[in-house]
């Protein structure tokens, strides 16, 4: 494969591909299906087809029971392993950087359509070789979201534009198209997708090759009553705008002269539900913004504020260690946010939470924080998929991120659990399993096989230095879990580092400058670095701003 390099000319680019058609039509023949080179706008190409007689441990392998030759990595050997890979990665920057690919009009090469502009896709768009794929980007935004920190944007104490940045950075030789996946057609291969621009209807069709689903997940509401109607979410930018202007709005509301002691304490009354990092990120961010900032300027209506906690479940952050989770409630009590365990809503009214013990809490404003639903997209996949009826709202996939029951899908992130123990749905996981995709692409596995592997060497340059197994064999993938944090208010944070053979856990003013160091360095960008950094330090110097626009 010495065309990997992305200098190379035209030429090597053509010859790739007639290599490429030439190891499909083997491979699909060999596995008694059709080829069809008819389409005249794509062509369908599949890597290389592998040799099995190189392979004794498949020859080996009953229809039934296949066993992976491939043993999973020791923590420390992972982490070797993912250095190497990100060396590859780098290696694939550069080139792209200073080396552009030469675009040919007139070259076929096989399709990638990817679906979402999450924390799954934003890793695989950066990875990915363009030179080898032609790569389309199908989401109704077009920019790439920094989650975590939206508990910070809904109070004011970053601003909305610090923790975006625009998709097409990511990699700028792929196609972005700003519109919603609606339906998916795996007999044609053929993704229909329906535009995003206000004002503008357009139905059209994308065929691929290749379908990467990354769509994520939405809230998930368990069907609880009132929910959608009456509270606000933290998913997208639009809910942390949302939020912010709600937050100020109850104040001046409880402000009018009109108003009984009963309706501002309702109003000034904020309930948030789920004891997860968003719930609880989120109450300690409401409450440094309600300490440090509102209560210098309503200070005759902060004696009614109060912030309250409600977990479903005996206790809150349970990815923590128990030691944490009390450390966190320590916190919280004496930040008097009112922790509420065991209470689960049967209700959301306009004014009234009801929990199932009967108990009617009044409220000014809710915040549902209380799990991961299903985006419309997955289920109608799941619906059409008869290998998935096993499934519990995200697709299943195999440890190569293969969508069970069809070809040539791939799933990741949110809306993917791999079999057969799920792995958590974290911007950790989804940011490692897109990179690793890519990957897998980039080193042009045989991907339609049981195991997929690589006719000849791999074409990753430092292949050979990674641990365990031979380069020619795609690994599982395996996540690293290099440890949660999360914010618990009062400039305070918590940390649970892995390393391989124990946890290491803090708590503390220490952890959160280890918490902001680490949020710094996860910005996609060096602007969204810059901008993060001045709006902490506009925060700390002039406050918040509560302006009403």
């Amino acid at each position: 494969m010495s065309c990997f390099v992305v200098s190379c000319g035209g030429f090597c680019i053509h010859r790739r591909n007639q290599v490429f058609l030439e190891k499909n039509k083997i491979c699909r023949n060999k596995q008694g299906r059709r080829v069809d080179l008819s389409r005249n706008l794509l062509v369908a190409v599949l890597p290389k087809t592998p040799t099995p007689q190189k392979d004794p441990v498949q020859e080996k392998e009953t229809k039934k029971d296949k066993e992976t030759p491939v043993q999973e990595d020791s923590f420390f050997s992972l982490v070797l392993s993912r250095v190497v890979d990100t060396i590859d990665d780098a290696i694939v920057h550069f080139n792209r950087s200073f080396f552009p690919p030469k675009i040919e009009p007139d070259a076929r090469k096989p399709v990638l359509a990817v679906l979402g502009t999450g924390w799954a896709a934003h890793s695989l768009i950066k990875v990915i070789d363009t030179v080898r794929y032609d790569v389309k980007v199908i989401s109704p935004r077009n920019y790439f979201l920094f989650t975590p920190m939206l508990p910070s944007t809904a109070v004011g104490t970053v601003e909305f534009r610090s923790i975006v940045e625009t998709f097409r950075t990511a990699n700028p030789f792929v196609d972005y198209l700003e519109a919603f996946c609606v339906d998916v057609d795996f007999e044609k291969q053929m993704a229909i997708c329906e535009c995003n621009i206000p004002g503008e209807k357009r139905r059209f069709q994308v065929y691929y090759d290749y379908l990467v689903v990354a769509v994520g997940a939405a809230t998930n509401t368990f069907g609880t009553p009132g929910v959608q109607e009456h509270c606000y979410f933290l998913k997208e930018i639009s809910d942390a705008r949302g939020l912010r202007r709600a937050i100020v709005e109850r104040f001046e509301l409880a402000s009018f002269p009109d108003i009984s002691q009963e309706e501002k304490y309702r109003l000034l009354t904020f309930v948030v539900v789920g004891g997860g990092p968003t719930g609880c990120e989120f109450a300690a961010e409401l409450h440094d913004f309600l300490v440090q900032d509102l209560k210098k300027y309503y200070p005759k209506l902060f004696g009614d504020v109060q912030v309250l906690l409600l977990q479903s479940g005996d206790s809150i952050l349970t990815q923590f260690d128990r030691t944490l989770q009390d450390k966190a409630l320590e916190n919280f009590r004496q930040s008097n946010i009112q922790v509420i365990t065991k209470a689960r809503v049967t209700e959301v009214t306009s004014t009234h939470i009801r929990l199932k013990d009967g108990t009617e809490i009044p409220y000014g404003l809710a915040v549902w924080a209380a799990g991961n639903g299903t985006q419309p997209l997955t289920k109608l996949m799941l619906s059409k998929i008869p290998e998935q009826k096993e499934a519990r709202g995200r697709l299943l996939v195999d440890k190569w991120l293969r969508v069970k029951g069809v070809s040539n899908v791939f799933a990741m992130g949110d809306c993917a659990a791999m079999e057969p123990v799920p792995l958590p749905a974290t911007a950790q996981v989804a940011g490692q399993q897109g990179a690793y995709l890519a990957r897998l692409f980039n080193r042009d596995y045989c991907l339609s096989c049981p195991v997929p592997e690589s006719e000849g060497n791999s074409v990753a340059p430092l292949a050979r230095w990674r641990p365990g197994g031979s380069p020619e064999i795609a690994k599982p993938f395996q996540f690293l879990s290099l440890g949660i944090l999360a914010y618990i208010g009062r400039e305070r944070a918590m940390a649970q580092i892995e390393t391989g053979v124990e946890k290491i856990k803090m708590a503390g003013v220490l952890t959160y400058l280890l918490w902001q160091s680490v949020y710094i360095t996860k910005q996609v960008s060096f602007r969204n670095r810059v901008l993060v950094l001045f709006d902490w330090f506009k925060t700390r110097v002039f406050g918040r701003d509560m302006s009403q626009f």
